[in-house]
């Protein structure tokens, strides 16, 4: 595979189409060193990655139905196991996180997160470079405090994805991807509101 190929041709899976068995340690080793070399303003290291495998991800659907429940009071219990199903569709489950300083001198806490957001696409590359199906999946339960508190995580941290791993099952179908040429702009100074919004 081509360096550039390597990204022109990375998709997400379904995650219900991905089968055991998931990566290895040993496996995960190179695509947890690829994830480290996201930009990193300040050398804050901010990423933490969270391995879930067997039990750990119905302990996962669990934290999902309570945060659930307390959004949704009157939810229907199809809802419930229907949400309760969706961390046990892949093998293992990679949550990605960001630790942030919040009073970095230099460093605003949105650019840790997005450190930690460009780790997460490097481990999707690389899993995609090693032969392995994932795709990187959120929701609103994301971003709850008790979702994150579960993780050893503070109000002031963000969990940017869950990535779900295994190996493909099926025929993969490819996207359609747009012509990138429509979100490219030449750029010759300040631009009018109006121009801003195009």
């Amino acid at each position: 595979m081509g360096k550039l190929d390597l990204i022109l041709t990375r998709q997400s899976a379904s995650a219900k189409a991905l089968g055991e068995p998931a990566p290895s340690d040993a496996e995960l080793e190179p695509v947890f060193a690829a994830a480290v070399t996201a930009p990193d303003h300040g050398a804050i290291r901010p990423w933490r990655f969270f391995l879930l495998r067997g039990s750990a991800r119905e302990r996962l659907a669990d934290l999902f139905v309570d945060f659930l429940r307390r959004r949704k009071p009157d939810v229907s219990e199809e809802e419930v196991e229907t949400l309760r199903g969706k961390p046990l569709r892949a093998p293992l489950i990679i949550a990605v996180a960001a630790r942030v300083t919040p009073d970095h001198p230099k460093v605003p806490p949105q650019e840790q997160i997005w450190s930690a957001a460009q780790a997460a696409q490097n481990i999707l590359l690389a899993l995609h470079g090693l032969g392995w199906g994932a795709v990187q999946l959120s929701g609103l339960h994301t971003y709850d405090p008790e979702v994150k508190a579960a993780f050893g995580l503070g109000e002031e941290d963000a969990i940017v994805g869950f990535i779900y791993v295994g190996t493909p099952t099926g025929e993969a179908r490819v996207k359609k991807r747009p012509d990138p040429k429509r979100f490219v702009r030449e750029w010759r100074g300040p631009v009018s509101e109006d121009a801003a919004a195009e």
